[in-house]
C-alpha cells in the first residue's frame, strides 16, 4: 500500500522515571531544546527508531538517562491529540519506570538536554506541550497499580522497615495512614520477609529490616489481590 509523505505521522516514546525521596514521590526532567532555540522542562522522550519496537525504545531512553536499566516499566497510554506537537504530526506512547535513586546517583542524558533534574510531582514547573497531562496520567496509573502489585519496593533500598514501605504508599497515594492498619494489612499479604537486622545509630527504638521474597510475589501476581488500604 501507498502511503503519502502528507500522511505520515511520528512516534515517540515518552517516560515518567519516578523514585521515593524525602517522603515524596519525586519525577526526573530534562531540560531540553524542543521548539527552535527555546529550552522546556520536560519528560524524557525520543521518537521511535525504525527498528524499534516501543519497549525497546523506552528501554534505550532509560539507558541514556545514565544507564538506568533492569527496571519496572509500564506502558500507560497512546497521546494522539492532532494539535500536541504544532510543527508536525506526532503521537506519543507514555511508559513510567520506577527506579531507587540511591542506586542512580548520576543521571545524564545526550547533547540536546541542558540539566536534568528530580523534582515533586506536585511541586512542577512549566513543562512542555502535553507533558503536563501525560505525567497526571502516570501518576494516576501508578495509583492504581500500587493496591493490586506490590510494585512500590522497586522504589525502595533491597532492605527496609515498615515506616519506610508506610512512607512509599503515602508518597505515591498521597494521602496518611494509620501505622497499625497499614502493618497489620501488608503483613498479611505474606510477601515480605523479616530480616536479622535492625536498624543502627537512631535515636528511636531500632526497626527491624525486611526484604521482598521474590517467590511469594510472584504468588501475589498470579492469584491476584487487592490492598485496601
Amino acid at each position: 500500500m501507498y502511503i503519502s509523505e502528507n500522511n505520515r505521522i511520528g512516534i515517540s516514546v515518552d517516560c515518567s522515571i519516578f523514585s521515593l525521596q524525602e517522603k515524596k514521590l519525586h519525577v526526573l526532567l530534562s531540560k531540553r531544546k524542543v521548539l527552535k532555540d527555546q529550552f522546556e522542562w520536560s519528560l524524557p522522550g525520543d521518537f521511535l527508531k525504525r527498528e524499534e519496537n516501543l519497549r525497546v525504545a523506552a528501554k534505550r531512553i532509560l539507558e541514556e538517562m545514565g544507564g538506568i536499566k533492569d527496571v519496572y516499566t509500564e506502558q500507560v497510554k497512546t497521546f494522539g491529540d492532532i494539535d500536541r506537537y504544532p510543527i508536525e504530526r506526532v503521537v506519543t506512547v507514555s511508559y513510567y519506570a520506577l527506579i531507587n535513586p540511591e542506586e542512580y546517583q548520576q543521571l545524564s542524558y545526550h547533547s540536546s538536554v541542558e540539566e536534568t533534574k528530580w523534582f515533586p510531582v506536585r511541586e512542577l514547573p512549566a513543562l512542555t506541550l502535553d507533558h503536563k497531562k501525560i505525567l497526571e496520567t502516570s501518576v494516576n496509573t501508578l495509583k492504581k497499580r500500587i493496591r493490586v502489585e506490590p510494585i512500590g519496593i522497586k522504589l525502595l533500598p533491597k532492605k527496609f522497615t515498615l515506616t519506610q514501605l508506610q512512607h512509599l504508599y503515602e508518597g505515591i497515594l498521597e494521602l496518611p495512614l494509620d501505622v497499625r492498619n497499614f502493618r497489620k494489612k501488608i503483613l498479611k499479604l505474606d510477601f515480605l520477609e523479616k530480616l536479622d537486622e535492625k536498624e543502627e545509630n537512631v535515636a528511636h527504638r531500632r526497626a527491624n529490616y525486611y526484604s521482598f521474597d521474590e517467590n511469594k510475589y510472584n504468588d501475589l501476581l498470579k492469584n491476584g489481590f487487592y490492598f485496601d488500604v
